[in-house]
């Protein structure tokens, strides 16, 4: 395989750590993919039981994380998947969504789910570009 097709782990204390047998995002070349999110705070490692703009804000926020660790950002993702409990709350999250994403606007995907871990209300992953791996 090509040194620039390697799969590299990416992991940082800034967004929550896996609680499986995955990683926090996995970058091949120029690409990153990130695991899906939830509204865990990785301070305390807490789930936000607020409102669900708070709560599709921390998974935003841990998926910015991740994806600076991987020398990437909100304006090089290409894909997100929104998994939500109940698509009633479409609108608010679409909302909060809009505050961190512009222009070009990523995919995505919206899908509502029988259940999410550890019974969240949103999760959200994504894929990005970033920079190649020297």
């Amino acid at each position: 395989m090509p040194q620039n097709l390697l799969l590299r782990t990416v992991q940082t204390k800034h967004a929550p750590s896996a609680i499986g047998p995955y990683s926090q995002a996995v970058r091949v070349g120029s690409m990153v993919y990130v695991s899906g999110q939830i509204p865990l705070d990785p301070v305390t490692g807490q789930l936000v039981k607020g409102t669900i703009e708070e709560q599709t804000t921390r998974c935003l926020e841990n998926l910015r994380a991740i994806l600076e660790a991987s020398q990437s950002d909100f304006s090089r993702v290409v894909k997100t998947t929104v998994f939500l409990k109940n698509m009633d709350q479409f609108t608010k999250v679409n909302e909060t969504y809009g505050r961190f994403f512009k222009e070009p606007y990523p995919a995505r995907a919206c899908v509502e789910v029988a259940r999410l871990p550890q019974d969240v209300d949103v999760e959200i992953d994504c894929i990005a570009v970033c920079e190649p791996i020297a």
